[in-house]
């Protein structure tokens, strides 16, 4: 087994998908947007390289398969995402789909008793559809009817951009393992953080994800000329806007361990000569204690009605996600802890401030999670990057790990 051809080769395929992007000049990719196409075409080959059995399913979920000698009623499934937020750096979920492939390159040959599943998720982000984890939800039984018909910017539900895609909305209940058959998850992520680099370490262990809530909030004003509308008598949405960012970000500086942020805000009519009328902003608030995130976000709720009502402005809420925090296995991080100790790494220990698929997968099989360092912390960003030691040395721990799991009863 060479970690280091493998490593060198994870990162030239992670530079392929790199290039695959639905904007010119930049990376995005969102759920079943054309570039999936050719994303799927090149894990298709890489998984069937690996030695392992390729499927596509009805959410756009890539699966590669080795079968072990308990067949199909003892599966391990080893996964990330493929989808990437606007202007997106190239490892985010990718490296972690590609590690497994890898992985599974470097056990082929081999016989286990447990299946080994490298599964890349179509869809974990929530940019297009407003709504995060399509893919890992499909697999655990759970994309409901309400999700299929939930509508991205153009107006097409998730159910159209399935059929789009040349798939078929009513398979997708097939997407799904049996209730009891995946023994373990394991999700190998950039930190996109600096705690790993601060303390020069290559590898984390993450003993759980915080809750995080996300919402829509709109502030209905009225739009009029700039120069004729005097200010006393407007009411200007963006101006309430503006207050309530302030105000968000106040909360996240006064909340030890929050996370309080306004990523997205769109105006109407969004005119430099005119007062807005409408704005419509995210709120995404995380915590690794959910009784202090639920009284961060009640707070701020209230704040988005206060701050409208001030202004003579209309404010709603519109509810987009309520996770609450999530621990990972004790009993597969204690053995994934000892793989890393054992390629001589200290287990250290990195909560979650992002959500990924094993959010989803924790609710439904034993899960665990692997961090490998993020250069100056950066993520979500063209900046993004990794180490190709730390990529070598996260290989090492997950064949070495992966080796324990496929063979336990």
């Amino acid at each position: 087994m060479d970690l280091d051809a493998l490593a060198d080769e994870v990162l030239h395929r992670c530079d392929a998908l790199g290039r695959l992007s639905e904007e010119p000049g930049r990376l995005t990719r969102t759920f079943l947007k054309p570039p999936a196409h050719a994303v799927h075409d090149l894990l298709t080959e890489w998984m069937l390289k690996a030695g392992l059995h390729a499927r596509l399913d009805a959410v756009g979920n890539v699966i590669g398969r080795t079968l072990g000698s308990a067949g199909e009623h003892r599966v391990f499934v080893v996964g990330s995402h493929v989808d990437t937020v606007p202007d997106a750096g190239k490892y985010d979920g990718v490296l972690g789909v590609l590690l497994g492939i890898a992985a599974a390159k470097a056990l082929h040959g081999r016989t286990f008793l447990n299946t080994l599943d490298v599964a890349a998720f179509s869809e974990e982000e929530g940019v297009r559809f407003r709504t995060p984890y399509l893919g890992s939800l499909a697999v655990c039984g759970k994309l409901t009817d309400e999700l299929l018909h939930r509508r991205d910017a153009d107006g097409f539900t998730v159910a159209d951009a399935i059929r789009a895609y040349g798939l078929h909305p009513a398979d997708v209940p097939d997407a799904a393992y049996p209730a009891g058959s995946v023994v373990g998850y394991f999700e190998a992520h950039i930190e996109q953080g600096p705690v790993l680099e601060a303390k020069g370490l290559s590898l984390g262990v993450v003993p759980a994800i915080m809750g995080q809530t996300r919402a829509w909030i709109t502030f209905t004003g009225k739009a009029g000329h700039a120069g004729t509308q005097p200010m006393e008598l407007r009411r200007d949405a963006l101006a309430a806007a503006a207050a309530f960012v302030s105000a968000v970000e106040a909360c996240g500086r006064s909340t030890p361990g929050l996370r309080a942020t306004v990523g997205s805000l769109t105006v109407s009519p969004n005119a430099g000569n005119v007062v807005p009328g409408e704005v419509r902003l995210s709120v995404d608030v995380r915590h690794a204690d959910d009784a202090v995130r639920a009284r961060a976000v009640a707070g701020l709720f209230a704040e988005a009605e206060t701050t409208g009502r001030s202004r003579g402005v209309g404010g709603s809420v519109e509810p987009a996600l309520d996770q609450a925090a999530v621990p990972c296995d004790p009993g597969l991080t204690a053995r994934l802890a000892a793989a890393l100790e054992a390629g001589g790494h200290p287990p250290e220990a990195v909560v979650s401030g992002a959500g990924h698929d094993a959010v989803v997968m924790a609710d439904f099989c034993p899960a665990a999670m692997l961090f490998v360092r993020s250069p100056g912390g950066v993520s979500h960003h063209p900046g993004e990057s990794v180490r190709r030691e730390d990529v070598r040395a996260a290989l090492g721990v997950m064949v070495r790990f992966l080796e324990a799991e496929l063979d336990r009863h």
